[in-house]
Order: C-alpha cells, then structure tokens, then sequence
C-alpha cells in the first residue's frame, strides 16, 4: 500500500510539528514557538510521572488553549496498566477529557487499546513508541488485536526511536497509517519500552512512568569509570527533510 501523503518530486506534503509538554507552561511555549500540536501527560497513567503534569481541572483548560489556536492536544495513556486500574479508574479519568474534545490518546498497553476502543470509540488512538513497533507485520497484528472497530480508531503509530531511515521507509511503504518520528531528545540504551534497568536496580519501572535512568550515571570498569550505557541525545534536526520526503506525518 502507498501512503496517500508521499512526497512527489521535491513538494512536501504538510509535516505536522508536534513536541512534548510537561506541564501547561510548556505547552504555551511550544505553541508561540510554533508548534503544530502538544502531548502531555495528566496526573495518571502517563510515562513521566515526575514532570509537572497538569491536574484535570487544568487539562481541561489545556485543551480549550490549544483549539482556539486550531491546535492538538494529545493525551499519555501510555504506560502498562494493573487490572484494577484500568477496570476503575481509566474510564473516569478520561470521561471529561473525551467529552471536551480530547484529540487522541497515546497509548502502550494492548489492554488499554481494547478498552478504549469499547468506551470511547471515536477517541483516536495512537500506537507509542513504548509499543516497540520495528515493523509493518506488529502493526497488522496490533489493529487485529483491537477489533474491528478499533482499527477505525488506530490512526497512528510511532516506531521505536532506534530504526534507521531505511527500516522507516519500508514501514511507510507498507502501511497506510500516520506515522510519527522522533528527530530530538533521549535514546534509551535498550528497545523502547522493553528496558527493565530501572525496575530492576530500585524498584522504579520505566513502564509505569517513573525511571530513575540509571542508564545515564556513570559506571566503573577495567578501564575506569564512564558513561558507558548513555548513549548521545537524537538529534536529526538537520535531517528532517530526509524523514518529510519518505511521507512521515509527524
């Protein structure tokens, strides 16, 4: 399948220019810097538990921010949910975000994904790149799990940060949803989503939001102490063009 939004020759199509936001100031900033869209997380069940996420109250507000500007605000469902959690609390915590015009959710966990697609079945869903997606096949078996009717609301997925341009390309030329690419920030020194460093080392698991990144402190061996798990921050800031020709979409 070819992605209606290919590039053709050396026109662009229109590349939507999302960042992450830890908290409502953020969001102001990365909008009056030009930012196409926003995601953040809200006081539960997202990646990063220590920013200065926004209570309910505020993302309300966050989301009336954001569309009178014709800007999108997603929300971070993405971190693995307990039984308990997802069957008592997910549905009242995201009831007043869907209500008021919520744009789509990010979401890691299968579980989540049926739920949704159950409760909220015109919230559109984003696959994270905590999924660990490295291929068109995981894609293919991800909306099979949803359902029918949750296929209609999968609209995008991120692909692992670590995939070369090349893999990116075939994953575009195979599959017709959105695709969305990192060009900036942290590389984990594991696949995404499957590093159990943190959980391991002081009971804090990057999969329930709240890595202490060990991964960055310096380390001593044969031959002394350095940062040997830390790899460099992504930054294809000067390669952005290379991704918008392949057809990316965010």
């Amino acid at each position: 399948m070819k992605h209606s939004n290919q590039a053709k020759g050396n026109q662009f199509h229109s590349v939507e220019l999302l960042a992450p936001a830890g908290s409502y100031e953020c969001m102001r900033a990365a909008v009056n810097a030009g930012a196409d869209a926003v995601y953040m997380g809200g006081s539960r069940f997202g990646a990063r538990a220590f920013a200065d996420n926004p209570e309910q109250d505020a993302l309300l507000q966050a989301i009336d921010w954001m569309h009178v500007r014709g800007k999108k605000l997603y929300l971070t469902v993405n971190t693995l949910l307990k039984e308990a959690e997802l069957t008592q609390e997910l549905e009242g915590f995201l009831i007043p975000l869907y209500r008021h015009g919520l744009d789509a959710v990010i979401v890691q966990d299968v579980g989540v994904i049926r739920f949704l697609t159950e409760r909220f079945p015109k919230l559109p869903i984003h696959l994270s790149t905590q999924m660990t997606i490295n291929s068109a096949e995981a894609v293919k078996t991800v909306l099979e799990l949803a359902g029918q009717e949750g296929r209609q609301q999968i609209t995008r997925f991120v692909p692992s940060r670590e995939l070369s341009l090349e893999e990116i390309k075939q994953l575009r030329e195979q599959t017709d949803l959105e695709i969305e690419t990192f060009v900036h920030g942290a590389l984990c020194y594991s696949y995404s989503g499957q590093c159990l460093m943190s959980s391991l080392i002081g009971g804090r698991s990057g999969n329930r939001g709240l890595c202490a990144q060990p991964c960055r402190l310096p380390f001593c061996t044969e031959n002394g102490t350095g940062n040997d798990l830390s790899l460099k921050d992504l930054s294809l800031i000067e390669r952005a063009d290379e991704l918008t020709a392949l057809g990316i979409d965010s």
